[in-house]
């Protein structure tokens, strides 16, 4: 007798949260890259994708796919109770429209996600769906490697999966490795049994790229420990530092055939290396301010080496002008700043129109951290709509979509703004607008780790530039409220001196 054919459910709802931008996320926002039903597939397969990865392997295993709803956008403040409400209440319903004919269901969630008057929206949608799903409906989640993620959102899952690497060049890789066990499951060939341990730290995004050491050799340990018999995959999720929430922090997730004590003990171990390790993975790479960071370019371009990256990390919102303002001050080599967030100054630049003249303020909007605006003359060299598919090595393949798209030359200093919030990680702003990257001498990029699979290779050298904005290696600075006791180093309790405190 012929076997029914498998049939699963592909969706997600996918935003890393900074909790600590005033700013709240609209439904707008998500609706932008919002991909529904038959979407889906033309959309995302064969991207690097968690998506794309779920649909690799339901082709290469004849899997009939039925879409559900695929919502994200760029990182930003929390989420409006109606946007999120809005977006569960569609992904669950299309879920329950499949439940009959599906087999499992394949999600993408972040695990950062943070919305008002919730704290964790993504244990609340799995508790949702588990309600309208079974307790025994198989479920897959991909995550991100910097999701917050505590035992209860865990344990709803039958598999959870988190990228492994920083910058996510394995996102399909992931989206492969939970459906593939997710299959195996669903085949009875395994038994994923899942365990979990939290070492109590979270480290700022900077210091998680997973190429450098310290965490470079813990991945590496990670890595060899999910080649033991009887485990079925491991993640080290760092967690996300920026969202202010009782789950914050580290989690190490092992996910072994049957044996839940050798889930336990692997868990445990890899923790335990992370507070071996913890202080070390805070002093990961010197940080410049900006004009102590103009002066090593400087002395660098000096000596040949070009292009310089000045890497503005802590600009959670895209328009920090911390940077830009010492730069149009020190005027060092031949600058480019891709993707400044700022569509008032993108519509200026396109009313303007190519090879017009105009007097703007750039940036500084997204909160009072991110700097003032600055006053701003130049030529525009490009004024487009500008909508294209990701060629560098994140997210390849993926369509994006810029809106109106500007490039503002003073001559000295390329700024290319847009309308929507991306951020700049690969080599794509160059040649889609239209300009020569060899030009330059130094390149002004906003992104933490996602950048190096692009720039690494090309980059002379690369300066992690600290401002004062959301997204601080200090962590310390950050006004956490919710954190919860013991989570290194933002809310590390006092030694007991054996004094009383009221002395």
């Amino acid at each position: 007798m012929t076997q029914p054919a498998t049939r699963l459910a592909i969706g997600g709802l996918v935003h890393e949260t900074v909790t600590f931008l005033p700013q709240d996320t609209e439904l707008e926002a998500f609706e932008h890259r919002a991909v529904r039903g038959d979407e889906i597939i033309p959309a995302f397969a064969g991207s690097n994708t968690v998506y794309g990865g779920f649909l690799k392997v339901c082709q290469d295993n004849d899997v009939t796919v039925e879409g559900l709803l695929c919502a994200e956008c760029a990182p930003s403040g929390p989420v409006t109770a109606k946007a999120y409400d809005t977006l569960a209440d569609e992904l669950v319903s299309r879920a329950v429209l499949w439940r009959e004919e599906a087999d499992g269901l394949l999600l993408h969630l972040h695990g950062a996600m943070v919305c008002r008057g919730d704290p964790d929206p993504e244990r609340t949608l799995l508790l949702r769906l588990r309600s309208v799903l079974g307790e025994d409906f198989p479920i897959a989640v991909a995550m991100d490697l910097h999701g917050n993620v505590g035992v209860e959102k865990a344990m709803l899952a039958d598999i959870v999966c988190g990228f492994r690497h920083s910058p996510h060049t394995d996102m399909a890789e992931t989206g492969e490795r939970a459906a593939k066990l997710l299959m195996g499951k669903l085949s009875g060939g395994i038994k994923p049994v899942k365990a979990l341990a939290r070492p109590g730290l979270v480290l700022p995004s900077i210091f998680t790229a997973t190429e450098i050491s310290p965490l470079r050799d813990i991945m590496a340990e990670m890595r060899a420990e999910a080649e033991q018999p009887g485990i079925l995959d491991i993640t080290l999720f760092t967690g996300f530092a920026y969202a202010d929430v009782p789950e914050i922090g580290a989690t190490v997730l092992a996910i072994a055939d049957g044996d839940e004590a050798l889930a336990i003990r692997t868990a445990e171990r890899l923790s335990a290396r992370l507070v071996e390790a913890r202080e070390a993975l805070y002093h990961a790479a010197p940080l410049y301010d900006p004009y102590a960071a103009l002066d090593k370019a400087a002395a660098l371009l000096a000596e040949g080496v070009r292009p310089v990256v000045l890497l503005e990390h802590a600009d959670r919102g895209n328009d920090s002008t911390h940077l830009l303002e010492a730069m149009l001050a020190r005027r060092v080599g031949r600058t480019a700043v891709p993707y400044l967030h700022d569509p008032i100054a993108a519509q200026a630049a396109t009313s303007a129109g190519v090879g017009g003249q105009l007097m703007l303020t750039l940036g500084g909007k997204s909160s009072e951290l991110a700097g003032l605006p600055l006053l701003y003359t130049g030529h525009v060299k490009f004024a487009a709509p500008l909508r294209y598919r990701i060629s560098g090595p994140y997210r390849t393949g993926e369509q994006l979509d810029l809106g109106q798209t500007a490039v503002i030359d003073d001559g000295d200093i390329a700024v290319i703004v847009t309308t929507q919030n991306v951020t700049a990680v690969d080599t794509d702003p160059f040649s889609q607008c239209g300009l020569d990257i060899d030009e330059f001498d130094i390149i002004a990029l906003r992104s933490k780790t996602h950048f190096r699979a692009a720039y690494e290779p090309i980059a002379g050298a690369i300066l992690i530039v600290e401002t004062p904005d959301w997204g601080p290696a200090d962590l310390v600075t950050l006004p956490y409220r919710n954190a919860p006791p013991g989570i290194y180093p933002i809310t590390m309790a006092p030694p007991d001196d054996g004094l009383d405190d009221d002395i």
